[in-house]
């Protein structure tokens, strides 16, 4: 076993990429969403399985899967017995270009929370974007976003916010796309309408247990293959910024092997 350090992210990648390319047995990943998300730049594609030690502040892909949270040592001894008998689950991945990601890809009001959020210090975890979601509502307006399904459908709608989920959550356990499944070949897309600053506070709180979906101005659609455009925005993607968009984003199934120690998800 050896620890893959680097001096910056770019760094970290290429030494986890060698790590792949030399045969590694599994690749594991200790911190947060960003540090997954570099990880699986690196496994995705590959039969090297990734192994996850959710310690960050959102940790909403080790959520997605039903990973132990922020508890190093029942994470630790999960990647340990799944290593030693095998236990890997193959899941999809959203791939916007060359760029992999395993939970959400997040577009509108919800990715200029992620604007404010990340660069905000304090509180940690979904504190952070409870407050940031408070700020973000002072300059709240609808955006008008053209939205392309793999049938060809186009929906141009005025919206709050756009969400492609491969996974459930974003945020520290906001679950936006509450129903998606990580092995389906699908994404759920969850688009929240133009709505008033009221019934966005009515609604909003709802997503943590994912209730949000049953309101009339939120709509879910489903696809393999989805492309968002709106002006001046930027899209993000596990919590990472992935460029303005338009951008394209593809479900690829059974993606990434993931340790998983028999859990299902």
């Amino acid at each position: 076993m050896r620890t893959v350090i680097g001096v910056d992210a770019p760094d970290a990648l290429a030494r986890a990429r060698a790590a792949v390319a030399e045969g590694t047995g599994a690749l594991v990943a200790v911190g947060g969403d960003g540090l997954v998300n570099l990880a699986l730049q690196a496994v995705a594609g590959t039969r090297t399985p990734l192994g996850v030690i959710a310690v960050g502040t959102g940790n909403d892909f080790a959520r997605s899967l039903g990973l132990p949270i922020r508890a190093p040592e029942a994470a630790g001894t999960l990647v340990a017995e799944a290593l030693k008998g095998s236990l890997v689950r193959d899941i999809d991945l959203g791939r916007i270009g060359d760029h992999w990601f395993g939970t959400v890809l997040a577009s509108g009001f919800d990715s200029r929370v992620n604007d404010r959020g990340n660069r905000m210090w304090l509180p940690l975890g979904r504190f952070k974007y409870d407050l940031a979601i408070v700020a973000e509502l002072a300059a709240f307006k609808p955006v008008p976003f053209r939205l392309t399904l793999d049938d060809g459908s186009v929906r141009e709608v005025p919206a709050t916010l756009v969400a492609v989920g491969n996974g459930t959550s974003y945020g520290g356990g906001m679950r936006i796309c509450a129903d998606a499944e990580m092995d389906d070949g699908l994404f759920d897309v969850t688009v929240v309408g133009d709505c008033s600053r009221t019934t966005l506070l009515r609604v909003f709180p709802r997503v943590y247990k994912g209730t949000h979906l049953d309101h009339p101005v939120v709509s879910v659609y489903r696809a393999a293959r989805v492309e968002l455009a709106a002006p001046d925005i930027t899209g993000y993607a596990d919590g990472e910024p992935v460029g303005a968009l338009p951008l394209v984003a593809e479900c690829v199934p059974a993606a990434v092997r993931v340790l998983t120690g028999g859990l299902t998800g």
